[in-house]
């Protein structure tokens, strides 16, 4: 009965004296101080998202140019430049399909290595193009690299990290995607088409070296019953200060929990279907939102809409927004939470397709049309609309309207999405489930890169915003009923969320 008084410095005793829980703030700087092992490995695997996010848009400069190719192996069509756009996402779909069977086969280490391969090809590929099916092939083939580094990077960050910064590092994947883009857009004003598929080989070699030195995760060789190697990783990750014997343990007990393969049965039990599910939406939702189509043909709508500054401007100015809308995502993930995040985001998404539909359906057409890809051959809108003049700021909308929507998604369902997909998908099938959230994610965003431009033809460039901005309001009641605030939390403790139900564990 007198245990409370043993913590006791006065005579107003505490009967709970113990010192609070750090904040996650506090936690994160403490990581700082402690883990910086851990940041150069994510930053060595974050190098493959890099060239993912550079070989997505490298089609935004590229398609107006060879749009005006006096090169007829060259010269794209509307047609092909639609294939020439899109065949990427076949590609991502592929290499997410490879996914599943390589993350648990090689490695998330290795897999990410094995990427650099099909990902120098591709740019190979594109920087010596002397026909439209060299460029199809590179864009396949990066498009591949970039699915599979996909599936296994924010799965190799979140096994590496610490519960206090993996918010934050979980967040580099997007942000180096991010860079990457905004690298691409920026090339893309000073170097010819060529020149910006030799630059992309830069970062996979420099990933490659980085990561010979970095070691495998801790909880994949555990898998592999590489027990002393585990350790090792382990102790190399958290300094040599640190006292790594519990959180050993820890991931030791729950990878031993689950050493058997997953069956089919087992795979339909709710803790195994419902993190699957959660994440498969996300991915399926974040597709849907219009993300990668605006990407791609970012260049492509600046043309086809009336603009006051000049489109490959405006390309790289929503890069440079997408980029630091992406560190303040970083820098509060673990403070905010990921819901919290998650509803700005949609809300903000939501209001900025809004905005850029109507505007394009009532608002004031180019004074001449634009010949890059024919968006919609001036077909779009009311021909009584009024012309822009070249000083309209009312011709910022469109600009305006883009940022929003890229600060919107680059916060919350950019990055959380590949955070809550690493945290949330069970240890067993992590490699597995994670391969499939990217095959489905990447299908869908082929089926939306196909058919943006035939819809816009066919219907006007408005309504393809009008239904991201639709999908934006089901984002929103899908994160308030079934994303799980993980904030905080180890993987251990999330995994035992959707094995018991019990919201302790993440409350």
């Amino acid at each position: 009965m007198q245990e409370p008084l043993l913590g006791a410095e006065g005579p107003d005793y505490d009967t709970f004296p113990e010192r609070p829980p750090p904040s996650p703030g506090d936690r994160a700087r403490v990581g700082a101080r402690q883990n910086k092992r851990v940041f150069l490995a994510t930053f060595a695997a974050v190098l493959g998202n890099f060239s993912f996010g550079y070989a997505l848009v490298y089609t935004s400069p590229v398609i107006p140019a060879l749009e005006h190719s006096l090169d007829p192996d060259l010269h794209l069509t509307k047609s092909q430049a639609s294939w020439f756009g899109s065949v990427f996402t076949l590609g991502a779909a592929a290499g997410g399909l490879s996914a599943m069977i390589l993350n648990d086969l090689l490695g998330r280490k290795l897999s990410i290595m094995f990427s650099a391969v099909p990902s120098a090809a591709g740019y190979a590929l594109m920087a010596g193009a002397h026909g439209l099916w060299m460029l199809l092939l590179g864009r396949t083939l990066t498009g591949f690299a970039g699915g599979l580094t996909a599936a296994c990077i924010p799965v190799y960050v979140s096994e590496i990290a610490p519960p206090g910064v993996r918010g934050a590092l979980g967040a580099t994947p997007q942000l180096m995607a991010v860079f990457g883009s905004l690298s691409l857009y920026t090339l893309g004003l000073l170097l010819p088409w060529r020149w910006l598929a030799v630059a992309g080989e830069a970062p996979v070699l420099i990933m490659i070296l980085l990561l010979s030195f970095m070691p495998n995760s801790p909880r994949f060789l555990l898998s592999r019953g590489r027990d002393e190697e585990a350790l090792q990783a382990l102790a190399w990750l958290r300094g040599v200060d640190a006292d790594v014997h519990w959180e050993f343990e820890q991931i030791q007990d729950n990878v031993r929990r689950q050493s058997s393969r997953v069956s089919w049965a087992e795979a339909r039990a709710p803790h195994m279907c419902r993190p699957i599910a959660v994440a498969l939406l996300m991915r399926f939702l974040q597709q849907l939102t219009g993300i990668t189509p605006i990407l791609v043909y970012l260049q492509s709508i600046f043309d086809s809409t009336a603009v006051l500054l000049p489109p490959k401007d405006d390309a790289a100015i929503v890069g440079a927004v997408r980029l630091l809308s992406v560190l303040i995502a970083a820098l509060t993930m673990d403070l905010a939470g990921r819901k919290v995040l998650l509803f700005v985001s949609a809300a903000i998404m939501f209001a900025a397709n809004l905005t850029l539909g109507l505007y394009i359906h009532f608002g004031p057409r180019p004074v001449s049309p634009n010949s890059t890809v024919g968006l919609e051959s001036m077909s779009w809108g009311n021909l009584a609309q009024p012309l822009a003049a070249p000083t309209n700021y009312l011709t910022l909308v469109p600009l305006l309207a883009t940022m929003l929507f890229i600060m919107g998604y680059a916060m919350g369902w950019g990055p959380i999405t590949w955070l809550l997909m690493s945290e949330v998908l069970p240890l067993r099938a992590r490699g597995m489930a994670s391969g499939l959230c990217v095959l489905a994610s990447w299908l869908t965003a082929f089926v939306l890169t196909k058919s943006f431009l035939p819809v816009v033809s066919a219907f006007g460039l408005q309504v393809p915003f009008f239904f991201f901005a639709a999908i934006c309001l089901v984002s929103l009641v899908f994160t308030g009923c079934c994303v799980p605030e993980t904030k905080g939390r180890t993987l251990e403790q999330i995994e035992s969320f959707f094995r018991t139900g019990r919201r302790s564990f993440l409350h």
